[in-house]
């Protein structure tokens, strides 16, 4: 599985709410994210098409 999630960004996303990061979340983001793209990609395929757009997610 590719990293596809950057650690800096999600720790300063949730530094805003005041709260702390589990070393385990960011493995289930990139999980969670991969599934989605991989769902976005299908749709594209059904539409006959090669590009993934906003609306395929």
């Amino acid at each position: 599985m590719a990293e596809l999630t950057v650690k800096k960004a999600v720790k300063e996303a949730l530094a805003d709410e005041d709260k702390n990061v589990s070393s385990d979340l960011y493995e289930e983001l990139d999980s969670q994210v991969e599934e989605l793209l991989a769902d976005a990609a299908e749709r594209a395929d059904e539409n006959g098409r090669k590009t993934v757009m906003p609306y395929d997610l």
